[in-house]
């Protein structure tokens, strides 16, 4: 089982953003048989199965064992991932980036994230077809700006420290070279700050 699958097509999306399909998953973590699972959620063999061979149809669930029972033979079933996460692809043209152009606005933010997202998922595929792991590297944490100049300091800051790295460390020369997209976003924090905090700012 994968800690994380991308979904790209529409039909996955739409069968993982059903209710029912997606608490079958979440009950999927460990293999179960239709029968062992409709017990489980209460519900009728016939409705299960239906949900079953949908979600099997989008590759969002996979036999890993077949156990024979008298005269019959029973499928153990489990989800193919731990977690889901669909892309932008899954929307088509309307999931294509929207930027205006505009660096500091959320629009800008979000398209960005949303190629970002785009790109990781098709390098991840990728790399699992020829069974090796994606390189990557993630940064993160929370600053609190005393104001609007210290924030926009901070911005003049970090670019310049940018742009001495980059040209530090970049070589159109290097024969085994490989490009790295370096991608830096900021918003405020959305977790909320204790009174305690607010007045002792």
């Amino acid at each position: 089982m994968a800690d994380l699958q991308f979904i790209h097509a529409p039909k996955a999306a739409a069968a993982l953003l059903r209710p029912m399909r997606r608490l079958v998953l979440e009950h999927l973590k460990e293999p179960e048989s239709a029968a062992g699972l409709a017990r489980r959620l209460d519900i009728p063999r016939q409705r299960l199965n239906y949900h079953l061979r949908e979600l099997e149809k989008q590759g969002l669930v996979e036999c890993v064992e077949e156990r024979r029972r008298g005269n019959c033979t029973e499928r153990m079933l489990k989800a193919t991932a731990r977690a889901f996460l669909i892309t932008p692809q899954a929307l088509g043209a309307l999931g294509q980036e929207g930027g205006d152009g505009d660096r500091f606005s959320a629009a800008y933010l979000a398209s960005t994230a949303a190629r970002t997202l785009r790109e990781i998922a098709d390098l991840s595929a990728r790399a699992s077809a020829e069974g090796r792991r994606l390189a990557t590297l993630t940064i993160e944490t929370e600053i609190r700006f005393a104001s609007t100049a210290s924030r926009a300091a901070f911005a003049d800051d970090l670019a310049d420290a940018v742009a001495r790295l980059a040209a530090k460390y970049h070589d159109d020369g290097a024969p085994a070279g490989r490009r790295f997209r370096l991608v830096t976003l900021a918003h405020p924090s959305n977790r909320r700050e204790t009174r305690d905090q607010k007045e002792s700012s």
